[in-house]
């Protein structure tokens, strides 16, 4: 495992002010049409309170109000109103110019107790080495998905048998996730495999689908070092043109480290492209 993080987030003389570089490693979507991952703008907000503070996250709830495309520069703003003797209270404003592209409100701090439990319990799926990759829609790119280590160990995106019987019975979907990089699992990297909860869209739905989120939130419990995080998402429900869901990510021990919760816009794509691209699948 490397120490080097993820995301290379640029600090500025003012302590409360970072910068990131849109680069196409952080990005997602088609080819000349990237833009950078909502879980990367999370992970870039907790990341800058987490330096201004000195504090470990507590969670982080981002909205997601505009698009960054590589070569942007997004800038970061920290603002801490509320500073306790445990907890601050913290905000992050992300922006190109005047231009905002996601806002992150947050809770950073720790207190010492002897009660440390847990009650969810990691899925009993097979290793990541015996899963199969995700699937990519856009493998001539070196995006986000480039760099990640995404398994799928329960449910499959829109395979045969769930475009001919119709929906899940249960919207769940079991992902295996690290960083090709070696990156440490902390914080960001949770918030950026967080917002693979839309990704079970398409297996909820039995159709090729995703959807583009419109918030990300992570309640973090207890990091601990792990290779591998499994996670447990649950589509919950579909209306209106939105989908719902959340997710629970364990340690290769069955540590529970952190649970979270998306909405997201359903974007059904063409049936026949998708079979051309993934005629496995199809």
């Amino acid at each position: 495992m490397s120490d080097s993080a993820f995301i290379d987030l640029k600090s500025t003389h003012n302590p409360h002010r970072f910068y990131l570089p849109v680069e196409e490693r952080l990005c997602v979507g088609p080819p000349g049409h990237k833009f950078l991952f909502g879980g990367v703008g999370l992970a870039t907000a907790i990341t800058a309170l987490e330096r201004t503070t000195g504090r470990p996250c507590i969670w982080a709830t981002a909205q997601y109000l505009s698009f960054a495309n590589p070569p942007d520069v997004v800038d970061v703003d920290v603002r801490a109103p509320i500073v306790g003797k445990n907890i601050t209270q913290a905000r992050v404003l992300a922006h190109i110019a005047e231009r905002e592209i996601f806002t992150v409100n947050a809770a950073v701090g720790e207190r010492e107790s002897d009660q440390s439990h847990q009650w969810l319990t990691k899925p009993d799926v097979a290793p990541p080495e015996d899963c199969p990759p995700m699937p990519r829609f856009d493998e001539t790119s070196e995006d986000l998905h480039t760099f990640l280590d995404m398994r799928v160990a329960q449910g499959r995106y829109a395979p045969r048998r769930q475009i001919s019987g119709g929906r899940s019975e249960d919207g769940r979907v079991v992902l295996w996730g690290r960083a090709k990089t070696g990156a440490p699992i902390d914080s960001a990297m949770l918030a950026i495999i967080n917002d693979f909860v839309p990704s079970g869209t398409s297996h909820a739905l039995g159709l090729p689908a995703g959807a583009n989120s419109l918030d990300n939130t992570l309640r973090i419990r207890k990091i601990v070092e792990t290779e591998w995080v499994c996670c447990d998402i649950q589509i919950e429900g579909v209306h209106n043109g939105f989908v719902h869901g959340r997710i629970a990510m364990f340690a290769d021990d069955g540590t529970l480290m952190a649970t979270g919760s998306q909405s997201g816009i359903i974007r059904i794509f063409d049936p026949e492209a998708f079979a051309k691209r993934f005629p496995k699948e199809a």
